[in-house]
Order: structure tokens, then sequence, then C-alpha cells
């Protein structure tokens, strides 16, 4: 059995029809195309399935696209604006917080939704808004060091300059 939805995704409407028992990462992933949003142990435990629904942090491996009509969907593919990396996915590149990339686009949307709503806040505070994106990788200092540091460049307005580099395929979800 399939339906018909319509969902706002990263500032488009978008026409899908879906297998009803599809979760919102299956439906961002194999109908819409949206790759940087990773499928991680599908339980709800690891965070790599990590979007944005009205700039709350939810995991898509547990949401049915259905509870997502009529609100705004971000997708990492979502947070770079006119060829510009977002300030989160600048630091993450510069500090080198995305080691392997695959928890990365989960870490950007929960970190994005705390400066969101929270321009300042403190390393305590940035590591609970991450405590549930897991890395297996690289350790969370540079993490935490570039949730920080975009905080920094956002409340001063300023970003560097857009250079092209492995570390920025992987916080664009291209990796």
């Amino acid at each position: 059995m399939k339906t018909q939805l319509s969902l706002t995704v990263n500032g488009e409407e978008r026409d899908v029809l879906v297998a009803v028992h599809k979760t919102l990462l299956e439906v961002l992933r194999e109908d819409l195309g949206l790759t940087g949003t990773k499928h991680g142990c599908e339980l709800g435990e690891c965070g790599a399935c990590t979007v944005l629904v009205d700039g709350e942090p939810v995991l898509s491996c547990l949401t049915l696209p259905v509870e997502c009509q009529g609100r705004e969907i971000t997708t990492v593919e979502g947070l770079a604006e006119g060829g510009r990396l977002h300030p989160l996915q600048q630091a993450f590149a510069e500090l080198g917080a995305a080691q392997c990339g695959y928890c990365t686009p989960g870490m950007l949307l929960s970190a994005r939704a705390l400066l969101d709503g929270h321009p300042v806040p403190t390393r305590d505070e940035v590591r609970e808004a991450l405590a549930g994106n897991l890395c297996r990788c690289t350790g969370y200092s540079k993490i935490l060091d570039a949730v920080e540091l975009a905080g920094l460049r956002m409340r001063r307005g300023g970003q560097p300059e857009r250079r092209e580099s492995p570390a920025r395929a992987m916080v664009e979800g291209r990796a």
C-alpha cells in the first residue's frame, strides 16, 4: 500500500508516492535521493540519521514521513546556502572534526539546532546537545571545538572563503 505525501525538504516542496511503512530516512535517501542523511543503527541509538523538522533534531530512522507533512525538513544538503558552507560545515572541515564523515551530517544538524536556539552555549551544553550523536573514529574534542568556532563565527556574522577539499565533500554529505 502506498500513499501520496507532500513534504517540504530544504525549502522545496516535494511530492512523493511511498510505501506507508517507509521511514523518513528511507524516503529521504531512496525516494528523494538525499543520501547525506546516513543509515546508522536504525534503532534511534546512534544519531547518524538526524535531520531537523521545524528546526528540532529528530531521528529520521524512527520517524514516519506522514508525520512531517506541513513541516519544514532540513537535511545536511540544506545547510549550505548559495554555494557557501554553513559556518558549522566550514568549522568541521577546517578543524578535522569530520574523520570518516559518517556521523557528520547528524552532528551538524544537532549542532545547528543548538546554535539556532542558543547562540552562546557552554562546552557542557554542546556535549549535551550532541549526546545522541555517536562518533566511532575521532573522539569528540575536535567536534566540540568546531561547534564552538562556528558559534563564534555566527555571532560575528562572518565566514571564511570557500575552498574545495575532501573534508568539504564530507560535511556537505557528498562523501
